[in-house]
């Protein structure tokens, strides 16, 4: 990365779940875009995630407190229309 800073192109939302989405909702539920923009804004490498699903496992907020997740699915259907999947 050239610049400090990236900025997505396009924006568009979830139409259905899938385990990008997931990861997807756990960055935003926390309050960042994406897994780019957290190392970005949290000067870290790598992302703390269950072994055995892939999915993020806990997220420190821009307030310095922590999300922590279950290894199961924590997007229902319901809020899948919510997740915004940014494009560079």
């Amino acid at each position: 990365m050239a610049s400090s800073e990236v900025k997505p192109k396009s924006i568009s939302r979830a139409k259905k779940w899938s385990e990008e989405i997931e990861n997807l909702y756990r960055f935003q539920q926390a309050g960042y875009r994406d897994e780019t923009e957290y190392k970005q804004v949290k000067q870290v490498s790598v992302v703390d995630r269950w072994p055995e699903t892939g999915y993020v496992k806990k997220l420190q907020r821009r307030d310095n407190t922590f999300y922590y997740y279950n290894k199961q699915r924590e997007c229902d259907d319901k809020e899948v229309h919510k997740v915004k999947i940014y494009a560079y």
